[in-house]
Order: structure tokens, then C-alpha cells, then sequence
């Protein structure tokens, strides 16, 4: 599948109380639906639908980003996609492409809100050490 579009329908982000103590982040990244989006393509495409959550707990912040991805099928692999998203599974070799792609997508997003905010960036960034 080639990916052809990304699109954020929904962001938000909240900061509800100060940061007191232990501080655990959280981050989970959901397909919420697939299905065959018309395009005028000769091959078939899927959108994906998506939410990436970030809890800042214990109830401190938390961001939200909900979008889709449009992909075209160039290997005919969407007729079993959507046949065992029926079942609500999505075992495809596809996924993993996909998810590091919505990761990579959602993270750039989250850094930027989160420095805004004035939260701690929910992954490590690289550092530099100087050598002994």
C-alpha cells in the first residue's frame, strides 16, 4: 500500500493541574475504523481512521489527535483488510508501515503542543555526551 494522505480532524490538548510528584506519560494509538474510500484511481483505496492519546497522569494533562490516512492498494490486499476489519482485526502486514507512519506524523505534532504547554515531551530526544 502506497500512503497518498494524512489528515487531523480533531486536536486537542489540556493541561488540568500543576505537576505535583511522579509524573507518568502515557501514549496509545488506536485504529478506530477502515474503510474503501472512492478515489479516480484504477487501483482500490482505504482510509484509515486514527486516535493517538498521550495521558499525562496522575490527571495532569492530555492530548488527543484523531485523523485518517488515505492508502492505495497496489498488491490487492484491501479485500482481506476490510473483510477482517469486520471482526474488528487488523493483522495485515500493512499495520506496522502504517502505525510507524501515524507515529512518526502524531509525534512531530504532540512535541510542538506539548512545548506550548510547557509539558514534558512524552519521548526521549536525543542528547549529546561529551567523551571522557
Amino acid at each position: 500500500m502506497k500512503i497518498i494522505g494524512f489528515h487531523i480532524n480533531k486536536l486537542l490538548i489540556e493541561r488540568k493541574n500543576p505537576i505535583k510528584g511522579k509524573l507518568s506519560i502515557k501514549s496509545k494509538l488506536n485504529i478506530d475504523d477502515i474503510t474503501s474510500e472512492n478515489l479516480p484511481s484504477k487501483n482500490p483505496a482505504l482510509k484509515f481512521d486514527f486516535s493517538y492519546d498521550i495521558s499525562y497522569e496522575p490527571g495532569v494533562a492530555k492530548l488527543e489527535i484523531k485523523g485518517s490516512v488515505i492508502a492505495i492498494d497496489d498488491k490487492d490486499e484491501s479485500k482481506v483488510i476490510l473483510k477482517d476489519w469486520k471482526d474488528k482485526k487488523f493483522l495485515s502486514p500493512v499495520r506496522i508501515p502504517l502505525f510507524n507512519f501515524i507515529m512518526n506524523k502524531c509525534t512531530l505534532k504532540a512535541i510542538e503542543l506539548e512545548e506550548e504547554l510547557g509539558l514534558p515531551i512524552h519521548i526521549p530526544l536525543p542528547k549529546i555526551k561529551s567523551q571522557q
